[in-house]
């Protein structure tokens, strides 16, 4: 596939060229300076000195060397448009194989570093992002979202997803209703149920999904700002009970810093004046969750023994600027998202 893409530091893959213009000769390209790219038979080179390691040069590789009519899709596609909770990467950091939609009629070999998927692809699902072809937002969810291995990690695509803006709850229902009678659609409408636009990392959506698992039918909001009757903002906890006025967080590494653990602990002051209970997940929680379940117990016990507080609000005062939808954060300008989605952005 002929690619022009408008972005720096990519390179494009060649085809050998027997004049030497346009790509290597053919004794060129069995020489040290080039580097073959998407597997044997591909016939695409690059100079062997460009690294084929980096996410955005691994999806250009791979879509190179597919046939027209494919797109980069699931994670590769979201990564390209900017999404920054999808690193082609494995926890361990290992990369993972760049996905590619070669729609259900095409039979290509399998090639490494590259997962094809043969699935459907209607009119208008491929466009061009800086002359990358790849599938639309929605499409991308959910392709990607029928292939994970649980709920929670359904929901946890379609959350990050829209934690970047590239699609929001209607447009991806919309398009799951087209894919409908497709395998794991049921999986995937159920979590589109259970998904909210402003979760703001991965481990908020264990904490949601863990916490209602426990507390069946609880209202929990997500990143909901705080104030008092005055108007002044006093925090946005990652999730919250206004119900029973129980809060929680997700304490990860950069928690333990000082500065950040100092803050931490005058959050958690301001909750008790304020009569909240706060519960905390932290990163062991994540290998056995039953010592986060006992913790939520407890702070709904503590809770329910205190009397109800009227010193805060979630009435937002005309100063501030919601953020707490796709469309909200669609609908600013530049200069207003540097100012509001400094959280999200770090």
């Amino acid at each position: 596939m002929d690619l022009h893409i408008r972005r720096p530091d990519i390179t494009v893959p060649v085809r050998v060229d027997p004049r030497g213009l346009t790509g290597p000769t053919p004794g060129q390209a069995r020489g040290p300076r080039w580097r073959r790219t998407g597997g044997a038979g591909t016939g695409m080179f690059v100079p062997s000195h460009v690294c084929g390691d980096a996410e955005p040069q691994r999806i250009v590789e791979a879509v190179a060397s597919a046939p027209e009519g494919s797109a980069a899709t699931g994670w590769a596609a979201l990564h390209w448009q900017g999404a920054r909770w999808f690193p082609g990467r494995t926890a361990r950091g290992e990369p993972l194989p760049v996905p590619l939609a070669i729609g259900d009629r095409a039979h290509l070999v399998r090639r490494t570093g590259v997962q094809l998927w043969r699935d459907w692809l209607f009119d208008g699902d491929i466009i061009d992002v800086d002359g990358l072809p790849v599938t639309r937002p929605e499409r991308s969810i959910c392709a990607a979202a029928l292939r994970a291995r649980s709920l929670e990690d359904t929901v946890r695509i379609i959350c990050m997803a829209m934690a970047n803006d590239l699609a929001d709850l209607m447009e991806i229902g919309a398009y799951a209703a087209r894919i409908r009678g497709r395998p794991h659609t049921r999986r995937l409408n159920a979590a589109i149920d259970l998904s909210d636009e402003n979760v703001w990392s991965p481990q908020e959506v264990t904490m949601l999904m863990r916490w209602r698992r426990q507390r069946d039918g609880v209202r929990l909001l997500c990143n909901r700002p705080i104030f008092d009757l005055q108007g002044n903002h006093l925090l946005t906890p990652d999730l919250f009970d206004p119900a029973a006025g129980v809060i929680g967080q997700y304490d990860g590494i950069v928690h333990t810093e000082l500065r950040v653990r100092r803050r931490d602990l005058e959050a958690e002051e301001l909750c008790r004046d304020l009569g909240l209970e706060v519960v905390s997940m932290v990163s062991r929680d994540l290998r056995d969750l039953g010592s986060f379940d006992h913790r939520l117990e407890a702070a709904y016990r503590r809770s329910a023994r205190r009397p109800r507080s009227t010193g805060w609000t979630l009435e937002q005062p005309h100063w501030w600027t919601d953020t707490s939808t796709v469309a909200l954060r669609r609908s600013l300008d530049d200069e207003s998202r540097r100012i509001w989605l400094r959280r999200l952005a770090s």
